[in-house]
């Protein structure tokens, strides 16, 4: 019994680790016209960075648009519009997710 509960154990744990590692990350280029600041980007960085799952967030004032990378296995595109929109700067996407 003891063995077949410390096998069970060992299966569970490399299946949740299989299951890790098929979440790709995803890219998404997010318009955000309102930034009308070269500060703005900072801001929109900063909260970008504060959702569970980004990975790198690279704001552009000039193009007035980010490139988000995330783990889609953690957040989604609509919680990183929300959270550009709770900080005042609402986007929308303006490249898909690959």
């Amino acid at each position: 019994m003891k063995n077949l509960i410390s096998t069970s154990g060992i299966a569970i744990i490399l299946a949740c680790s299989s299951l890790v590692a098929t979440a790709a990350p995803k890219t998404v280029t997010l318009a955000i016209p309102s930034m009308d600041c070269p500060v703005c980007p900072l801001t929109v960085k900063k909260v970008l960075s504060q959702v569970p799952g980004v990975i790198q967030a690279n704001v552009n004032f000039d193009q007035r648009q980010a490139i988000v990378r995330f783990d889609d296995a953690r957040t989604n595109v609509g919680a990183l519009t929300e959270s550009t929109k709770n900080a005042g700067y609402p986007s929308t996407v303006a490249g898909d997710a690959n």
